[in-house]
């Protein structure tokens, strides 16, 4: 938080309780990463979309499993331009029962599929529990796919791909680690017949769902006559799945994971400034020499591609290193007297804190190694820091003392029971079963609480 307000990345004095205004450098990171997803979505055959913002209270109830899980965080509109409405309109929780009504009437053969959409949206919740920015809010950022397919196989392909997409942007780009878990069936999406989360662990050792991908089945497809004609003329109900990457989120814990008590620690690729110029001035050094030198290191840097900027405030040095620490900026380069007399450059590398002296000749190729090793590090330094945190345990005896000795992640192996979780629950204090794991299906395990074989390994930590 103290961060939020030192970086301006957002501004909590809105109004109205659950609600920021999210500031131009956090606007900027969220441009990037929304960039990233579309583009991979774009590629993979997803087409962009937009619905209304305000989903009709009949399409919203249809669904009887779904609603349940909403019903008591939805926004209502009642009144508009002083008339009470005829009907009541929500604010739009998640998009299913806006999408669906649309998807009956455009999809009527087989050949109409897949039909493979997304929208990147606001979504409203009235969240009961503490809100918090970013992490906990009524109003978030996210990105909604909704596809439809013939078949299950197809279904689960989709989810596949979405955990490669999630991995190749959070993982790959942003060097954020995750479990990538299957939800128990108490703990599923509304309506879905599985739901796939992704998780990530905060500095604090609490879980924090980044994304979620759901396999639906039939039972949106049945509620809002989504049917199509096969190859051989049969009716059938078509399969379906929804992705949400949780835009606001992400971002979080970009700011939360790579950030250190000086401020941000952007990846290179999202920071909206990859590399800031500070020149020095000295005595020796005429205005239009060191003018002339900051210049040609920014259009060499500018041409080939990269994010530069050049800070020709009257602040001091100190104060200027001050703020783009706090602004997360991936590389600082520093020109003084020294540097522009053996044309050379200070490097400041913002993940590790250290300077490099490099000659001016060389800055690209530099700088080109930089940003990849600067991902390399500061995803090895999250990985690292989750590990430390995780512990595998199959006695129930062995959970307190973990706990004690400061590890915030279990995983332990679980029948499935809802006795059994219980049980779990009621012996490691305010922690909650997150999922199971989905690449251990091959592993024979006995139920932590009940010694049953077969369990399964599951992720048990406390959670935002």
């Amino acid at each position: 938080t103290d961060i939020l307000n030192k970086a301006q990345l957002v501004d909590a004095r809105y109004g109205v309780k659950g609600f920021v205004i999210y500031m131009p450098l956090l606007m900027n990171i969220i441009k990037i990463i929304y960039r990233l997803f579309e583009n991979e979505l774009d590629n993979r055959g997803h087409k962009s979309i937009l619905f209304p913002l305000l989903i009709p209270k009949e399409n919203l109830l249809k669904e009887s499993e779904h609603i349940v899980g909403f019903e008591n965080e939805v926004f209502w509109v009642t009144e508009a331009g002083g008339d009470k409405l005829d009907k009541p309109l929500a604010l739009i929780p998640t998009s299913e029962t806006a999408m669906y009504p649309a998807y009956s009437l455009w999809i009527k053969s087989h050949t109409d599929l897949p039909l493979k959409l997304y929208q990147s949206v606001q979504v409203y919740r009235h969240e009961t529990k503490a809100t918090r920015p970013l992490l906990r809010s009524r109003e978030f950022l996210w990105i909604e796919s909704h596809n439809v397919f013939e078949n299950k196989t197809n279904s689960i392909k989709q989810t596949e791909e979405d955990n490669e997409i999630f991995t190749k942007v959070v993982k790959n780009t942003l060097g954020i680690p995750f479990f990538h878990l299957l939800r128990t069936d108490s703990d599923k999406f509304p309506g879905a017949e599985n739901t796939y989360a992704f998780d990530t662990m905060l500095p604090d050792g609490k879980m924090l769902q980044i994304g979620t991908t759901h396999y639906l089945g039939t039972k949106f497809s049945k509620t809002f006559n989504i049917k199509y004609l096969d190859a051989i003329g049969n009716t059938q109900l078509a399969h379906q799945t929804c992705y949400g990457p949780g835009i606001s989120r992400i971002a979080a814990s970009i700011l939360a994971i790579h950030g250190d008590e000086y401020g941000l620690i952007l990846p290179f690729e999202i920071s909206p400034t990859q590399i800031i110029i500070i020149p020095i001035p000295h005595k020796d050094i005429s205005q239009d020499i060191m003018e002339k030198y900051t210049k040609n290191i920014y259009n060499s840097l500018s041409k080939n591609g990269f994010r530069v900027n050049i800070d020709h405030s009257q602040k001091t040095p100190g104060e200027k290193f001050y703020k783009y620490d706090i602004e997360g900026v991936p590389i600082r380069i520093e020109i003084g007297k020294r540097e522009i007399i053996k044309k050379q450059l200070t490097i400041f590398r913002r993940d590790k804190r250290e300077k490099i002296i490099i000659s001016e000749t060389d800055v690209i190729m530099n700088i080109n190694a930089f940003k990849d090793d600067i991902l390399h590090h500061m995803s090895k330094r999250a990985l690292n820091w989750m590990k430390t945190k995780t512990k595998t345990v199959v006695q129930l005896n062995e959970i307190s003392d973990s706990i004690t000795q400061g590890f915030m992640i279990f995983n332990m192996p679980f029948c499935g029971k809802e006795k059994c979780a219980d049980n779990i629950i009621n012996n490691t204090n305010g922690f909650e079963i997150r999922g199971y794991y989905t690449d251990t299906s091959s592993q024979s395990l006995n139920c932590i609480i009940c010694q049953q074989s077969q369990a399964k390994l599951i992720c048990v930590s406390k959670s935002y």
